[in-house]
């Protein structure tokens, strides 16, 4: 796959869902706060379908 997800993107994604899924796991938001194995899943791969989808990439141009 293509990386479209570079620099703050991924450590945002990755932080947020990190957050998401410990308050999960702590009640603090119920089950909502499994989506956040989304962000933490495109942050790790480097990869997000919905930016393919848009054609928007925060990932530096590699030469």
């Amino acid at each position: 796959m293509k990386k479209n997800v570079g620099g703050i993107d991924k450590i945002v994604r990755i932080v947020i869902g990190a957050i998401l899924i410990g308050m999960a796991i702590t009640g603090m938001i119920g089950a909502w706060g499994w989506i956040g194995v989304v962000p933490l899943a495109t942050g790790l791969l480097n990869t997000c379908p919905a930016y393919r989808l848009l054609g928007i990439s925060t990932c530096k141009e590699q030469k």
